[in-house]
């Protein structure tokens, strides 16, 4: 595999407005989820930025391509193929990860694990998936579960995604971390299907994958990241570090 790390990011989000450029100990977001990408080693990094803002902070980082797309996209999937098709129109790169721009405390080597589930040839798509950890966080809408069953194994077949707590019955939940690796060929098809049945219900992207026949692989980690969503959450990161 040839990975390319790619980081969408635009400043209009209605829970957390101009999120990406957030202080947190001094140091805007993007500019921290920048560091980790680098950090893991995994393929250049790109930040496919909605507003010329975000490319003036990450600017002066080295090893870093900054990439203005069209703020009218509609999710930071079509926002990194439109990155690609412009730092890398020959393809050399065949698997991207999709690092979300709002997970300023993710781990490095949660970038190398994601791509795990891409070993196998069977799955188009890679993403991960932590243990749940209280009844909390597994009966809050905005943390998204999968349907999976690892047994002793490192990576499972992810069969449904959502906001419920799924599957039903005693057992380890899983929380799904919105980190993908995608098969190019995989991306570029995904970018061109019209939002599905299920996804529109749930309010989750990759239910449109699952809908068009496409494989996903989660790769299980140990923690999931705090991700910044609200002011909340903002205020709890900052605290970490």
């Amino acid at each position: 595999m040839h990975p390319i790390i790619v980081i969408p990011s635009r400043l209009a989000s209605t829970r957390l407005p101009r999120k990406p450029l957030a202080d947190i100990g001094g140091v805007p977001m993007i500019v921290r989820v920048v560091r980790r990408a680098l950090a893991a080693k995994a393929g250049p990094v790109v930040v496919a930025a909605g507003d010329p803002e975000i490319l003036d902070v990450i600017r002066d980082i080295p090893d870093v391509r900054g990439v203005l797309t069209d703020s009218g996209l509609a999710s930071g999937s079509d926002r990194v193929q439109a990155a690609l098709a412009e730092v890398d129109p020959e393809g050399r790169h065949d698997v991207v990860i999709n690092l979300q721009g709002d997970l300023p405390l993710i781990e490095p080597s949660s970038l190398t694990a994601v791509l795990k589930p891409l070993e196998d040839p069977t799955f188009d798509i890679g993403t991960l998936a932590a243990p749940v950890t209280s009844d909390a966080e597994r009966d809050a809408s905005q943390v998204v579960k999968i349907a999976c069953a690892f047994g002793g194994a490192d990576v499972a077949r992810a069969l449904y995604f959502s906001r419920l707590p799924i599957p039903w019955g005693e057992g380890t939940h899983w929380h799904h971390v919105g980190i993908y690796a995608w098969r190019r060929a995989a991306l570029e098809r995904f970018v061109t299907l019209p939002p599905s049945a299920l996804e529109r219900r749930e309010s989750l992207e990759q239910l449109r994958a699952l809908e068009a026949g496409m494989a996903i692989g989660c790769a299980r980690i140990d923690h999931a990241p705090q991700g910044v969503d609200t002011p909340a959450d903002l205020e709890h990161v900052r605290g970490l570090v």
